[in-house]
């Protein structure tokens, strides 16, 4: 008989629970805020604030650079991001409708191209750029430092494009454009007209991005030989923080940079979140 209720205490008890996951989960996160907040309160203390405000955020020193920051610097950083986009959006759309052509040389041209200029390195091509003189002697492309820094930022730019152009063009439903070959419209047109604005709708997320990139890569036209009056953020900032033995200028240069690429950046998520709420 006490065996039997014995049994039977043993069926109605309860079995052990261990933690769920989710409190296993909510523990793992209090565990990582308490290390991340451990390690700044110790940054914070090691830190020696009156040097990092005397070497950084030294406004003095800041001030010394403006206008010149924003007139100049930034004025041709902005000249050179624009030129080489400009140039490498036109020639990568026409590398991608030569990579999608049915004539097989033009094929294989896109695909050499985009090959080698995706596989080099910008600071290579500019160095190329440079020694052009050497190999067409008296040749000089028109712009001086504004052309050569235009043909350098984009035909890099062009090799990226033309496969995001790519991507966007065979994306397009293929029944739009055998709806504007029925109606008579020529291949061409069709494509130009109904099918490249599609695509350059679709692609917009990467082109933005690829833009905020061209803008990085534009502090290698100082490999170039500029002057003062055509200077970029970068050696500006550079050259502003040897002149005064400090690095706030770089300081400032950065922060300049960021006034642009966060925006762009945020223009871009919300460009492929709309894209994706469409679909």
């Amino acid at each position: 008989m006490s065996a039997v209720s014995e049994q039977e205490d043993t069926s109605h008890a309860e079995p052990r629970k261990g933690l769920s996951p989710r409190k296993k989960q909510r523990i793992s996160r209090s565990v990582q805020y308490a290390v991340l907040v451990a390690v700044l309160v110790v940054l914070v203390a090691l830190a020696d604030w009156k040097a990092i405000g005397e070497s950084f955020l030294n406004l003095d020193v800041a001030r010394k650079g403006l206008p010149d920051l924003f007139t100049v610097a930034l004025r041709n950083t902005v000249i050179y991001t624009l030129s080489g986009f400009a140039l490498g959006f036109v020639l990568g759309l026409v590398l991608a409708l030569m990579r999608l052509s049915t004539v097989a040389p033009y094929r294989w041209l896109s695909t050499i191209y985009i090959e080698i200029f995706r596989g080099l390195p910008i600071l290579l091509i500019f160095l190329m750029i440079g020694s052009l003189p050497l190999a067409f002697p008296g040749f000089e492309l028109p712009g001086g430092v504004y052309g050569s820094a235009a043909l350098g930022l984009g035909v890099v730019s062009a090799a990226y494009m033309a496969e995001n152009f790519r991507a966007g063009i065979q994306a397009v439903p293929k029944g739009q454009m055998e709806a504007a070959r029925s109606l008579g419209m020529p291949h061409m047109r069709a494509m130009v007209s109904i099918v490249i604005p599609q695509a350059i709708r679709i692609v917009l997320p990467p082109l933005t991005n690829q833009l905020v990139m061209l803008l990085k890569d534009s502090s290698l036209v100082l490999i170039l030989g500029v002057t003062a009056a055509q200077v970029e953020l970068a050696k500006f900032g550079n050259d502003q923080s040897s002149t005064y033995a400090n690095p706030t200028p770089i300081l400032a240069t950065g922060l300049t940079y960021l006034l642009i690429t966060i925006p762009l950046g945020y223009v871009a998520r919300r460009l492929e979140a709309r894209q994706g709420a469409g679909r």
